[in-house]
């Protein structure tokens, strides 16, 4: 069943950030005014892509007013200022907020204090109107199907009977269906970039260590990283440079300085395409990606490139289940997995158990020369390109081809996620079914403005981004 969500939409929704963020400045509409907007799309529509876990009505209205009484005073404190968002509800949140992790064992779970992430953008004058669905435990159990998720599927808003990725299911399924301007999202390997891609939007991956991840719940310590899902990339280049810093409660973060400069890099670019990267992907998503690559050929010169014989998904994937096994090891252990929603979430991880520590060693050396010989071919180009995904989006009631799992080559996701390399992810193209695609461009690490730079282009001469579900409210 196609969406037809068709409404008279408020002229706000789908505003990007930067248009939204001066309609305040100037005073044209009220934090007030705005916030209500969303969260009237979060409470009537949310329900109906599973998107969305809990609305902090109460909290989004307080900082609401409070940003309204700042910018009428003169203390305007930047582009986000006033305008509300949503985050993957893996992030804790104090005032009594529920943080569930996705999961029916901790549906109830209440943290004391907001995790890091949250409060900058509360710094930066953001507004938190609604905590969003996700994969149960962000699918560090081995899941294979949409259904993993106490508040069921995640859906993407092109066609309801479709999955939104995961595991940042409702991060996209809410941007894309406007039911905020921007979101946060985690990625241990596809978590951003996948809903990106299934929902149409666009999905940043910093850096490892550009983003603080104190107060997000911890998957795999030397993988996971938080990012912004928005509709354009410009977009997450404003959100990155308010949540990006170092953080003395999370050592892993780097002091090396953010600031978002969408005019950093002029063209041409220099990009570099895998050989066969686009061989084992569904047909519209190679099409659509050498359709996209024909355009980027406006702005930068394409080469394909051969990578050095290595293991990589092997090297991401042992030290993923190594890793997601430790973090859980305790509740794994104490019986309690036996809440949790898919069923095979309830047994695949005492598998992990049995990899050997040499293994896990092993791994961790050969990602060194991973990291080192990918580095090194890099050097000559300011990316590398590739399908975002291998498939758009998926039948709620089949299992998908799972990159992690084994099933589905993803050549980039390895190396992009075992490296800590930034990757965007924005949309470029539609299946036959209506069904959106997207183009990775992956950088060199703290190279995220030249990630967006490339991005920005891109979308500065296709239309794709400017493409949204028609949304019908009850």
């Amino acid at each position: 069943m196609k969406v037809k969500l068709n409404v008279m939409a408020d002229p706000y929704v789908y505003m990007s950030i930067r248009e939204l963020g001066e309609l305040l400045r100037t005073g044209q509409v009220s934090p007030v005014k705005l916030t209500k907007v969303f969260l009237s799309r979060l409470e009537n529509i949310g329900d109906k892509l599973n998107a969305v876990v809990t609305i902090t009505r109460d909290r989004a209205l307080d900082s609401a007013w409070q940003a309204e009484k700042e910018i009428i005073s003169g203390r305007y404190r930047g582009p986000l200022h006033g305008i509300p968002y949503g985050v993957k509800d893996l992030l804790a949140t104090s005032g009594d907020i529920s943080t569930t992790w996705g999961a029916e064992p901790f549906r109830n779970q209440i943290l004391d204090e907001d995790a890091t992430v949250i409060r900058k953008l509360e710094a930066a004058g953001a507004i938190l109107a609604a905590k969003l669905s996700m994969v149960e435990l962000a699918g560090g159990m081995g899941y294979r199907q949409p259904y993993a998720s106490f508040t069921g599927p995640g859906i993407t808003p092109w066609n309801l009977n479709m999955w939104s990725g995961g595991s940042s299911s409702g991060s996209g399924s809410s941007v894309s269906a406007g039911l905020v301007p921007f979101a946060i999202g985690t990625e241990t390997w596809g978590s951003i970039l996948g809903p990106a891609n299934h929902c149409g939007v666009s999905g940043l991956r910093p850096t490892y260590g550009r983003v603080s991840r104190h107060g997000a719940m911890a998957l795999c310590w030397t993988l996971d990283k938080l990012g912004p899902l928005c509709l354009t990339a410009d977009d997450c280049g404003l959100v990155l440079e308010a949540i990006a810093g170092p953080d003395p409660k999370d050592p892993t973060t780097t002091t090396r300085p953010y600031r978002y400069n969408p005019h950093e890099r002029k063209r041409p670019f220099r990009l570099a395409v895998i050989k066969d990267v686009a061989d084992d992907v569904d047909e519209a998503v190679q099409s659509n990606f050498y359709q996209a690559i024909t355009v980027l050929s406006e702005v930068a010169t394409v080469e394909t490139i051969e990578l050095p014989d290595l293991p990589y998904e092997e090297i991401t994937r042992i030290i993923l289940f190594a890793e997601a096994y430790s973090a859980f090891e305790d509740f794994i252990e104490s019986g309690k997995i036996a809440g949790l929603t898919a069923p095979e979430d309830r047994y695949i991880p005492y598998a992990r158990a049995t990899i050997l520590a040499q293994d896990y060693i092993r791994a961790l050396r050969l990602r060194a020369i991973m990291a080192r010989e990918v580095h090194s071919i890099m050097q000559p180009f300011d990316a590398l390109v590739g399908p975002s995904r291998p498939t758009p989006a998926t039948p709620l009631d089949e299992e998908f081809r799972s990159t992690p799992g084994g099933s589905a080559r993803d050549i980039m996701g390895a190396i992009g996620n075992g490296a800590g390399l930034p990757a965007i992810s924005v949309p470029a193209g539609f299946s036959d079914k209506g069904l959106p695609t997207g183009i990775q461009i992956m950088g060199k690490a703290y190279e995220e403005n030249t990630v967006i730079a490339i991005a920005n282009a891109y979308q500065s001469i296709t239309g794709w981004h400017q493409m949204h579900p028609q949304i019908i409210p009850p």
